[in-house]
């Protein structure tokens, strides 16, 4: 007995077919191209695994001592700049020479202690020692001063309990508000659990618009376009197999970071749910692939179109939070951070992995990548479309 299918059912049918087959021709040309292979590897590994190794705190940051006093008061001062945030590299003779140092690179802080220091002391009376701080390095200057101040400040608080006749156990009768801290979904403060997630999600990002722009290009670079437009296919029958066989790559590039090395490698806790971490991913990555179809088309090799996506690339980075704070930005930046797609995939991608959020608090930031995504991906598609018009 024969079935008839339906002129419908048999549309259907061969238009899934065309699709797996132009899939699989995707992939195919994909991994003869064994220099894209290997920067895709590396970028998904190696790349991620340098990144946890970068660490963001201060760590045995050189001091050098202009001691005019040479006193006790002055040498137990000096010996609370010690590792792991301080290494004392010796004493200057001037300031002059504690101000070349800074300018050479070779101190991050100059400590400048007065000549009646102890004396000042002693006789109750006020007095002041100076720090000169290189902060040519924001992040390493603002810790730098702040760790100082810490010391500064501690050691004036156990002079002046010294010279009270108090002590630390005299002090637990008197009453006093003490400020202990709770750090949540990062204990430790490991740059290791921040830092490899960030840069997962850069290279993400750099995947997303490359891999579809690079796909696309290609055909024009081997004249094999011209094939295809002569070919039974419609246009979203030639470019929605590069965004579905590159957001595959992508998606298998990512689960190698997340269960290799994010997790194999630094033990990054996994808090949230990973199916929910690579659907996002998935919405992500259809959502910027509109941008590589849109630079293909303004492109007539490969060079133009890395050229096109590294002028794109960088407004979409540097305005989602990735490396500056939204708190930090001015306030015209700031308004301006939710047209870049990669801040709601930061917002999302921190929320599920560390901090173990679901839909239920993520759902305003899934509404926004999925609007905005929608509109980069149609007008991809559109612009796709058009130059076979």
């Amino acid at each position: 007995m024969k079935i008839r299918l339906t002129p419908d059912y048999q549309n259907i049918v061969l238009w899934w077919s065309r699709m797996a087959a132009m899939t699989g021709k995707e992939l195919l040309q994909l991994g003869r191209d064994t220099l894209l292979v290997v920067a895709v590897l590396y970028m998904f590994t190696l790349d991620i695994m340098m990144a946890g190794g970068v660490k963001m705190d201060l760590n045995e940051a050189v001091v050098v001592v202009h001691d005019a006093d040479h006193s006790m008061a002055s040498r137990e001062l000096i010996y609370r700049f010690r590792p792991p945030y301080f290494k004392l590299d010796g004493e200057i003779l001037d300031q002059k020479e504690g101000i070349q140092l800074l300018d050479q690179g070779k101190a991050l802080v100059v400590l400048d202690i007065p000549p009646s220091f102890q004396h000042d002391l002693i006789q109750g009376r006020p007095t002041a020692v100076q720090l000169q701080i290189d902060t040519s390095n924001t992040v390493l200057g603002t810790l730098a001063a702040s760790y100082s101040a810490q010391i500064i400040g501690q050691y004036s608080f156990d002079t002046a309990l010294q010279r009270m006749g108090l002590t630390d156990e005299s002090l637990t009768a008197v009453p006093m508000l003490v400020d202990r801290h709770r750090v949540w979904y990062n204990p430790n403060q490991k740059d290791a659990w921040f830092m490899p997630i960030s840069e997962l999600l850069t290279v993400i990002t750099v995947l997303a618009m490359m891999l579809p722009a690079a796909a696309a290009v290609r055909e024009k670079e081997r004249g094999t376009i011209e094939q295809l437009l002569v070919s039974p296919l419609t246009p979203i029958q030639i470019l929605l197999p590069k965004v579905v066989a590159m957001t595959l790559v992508i998606l298998l590039g990512t689960a190698l970071s997340v269960f290799l090395i994010l997790q194999g490698v630094f033990h990054v806790p996994m808090n949230g749910s990973l199916p929910l971490f690579f659907a996002v991913t998935a919405l992500y990555t259809f959502a910027l692939s509109g941008l590589g179809l849109f630079v293909s088309t303004m492109s007539r090799n490969l060079a133009q179109a890395i050229m096109l996506l590294i002028m794109i690339m960088m407004p979409i980075i540097l305005l989602s939070g990735s490396w500056t704070p939204p708190e930090a930005m001015p306030p015209g930046i700031r308004q301006a951070m939710y047209i870049s797609p990669l801040y709601y995939y930061i917002e999302m991608s921190y929320g599920i992995l560390l901090k173990g959020a679901g839909l239920k608090i993520l759902w305003d930031s899934l509404l926004g990548l999925t609007l905005l995504g929608s509109l980069i991906f149609s007008f991809g598609v559109w612009r796709f479309q058009r130059q076979f018009g």
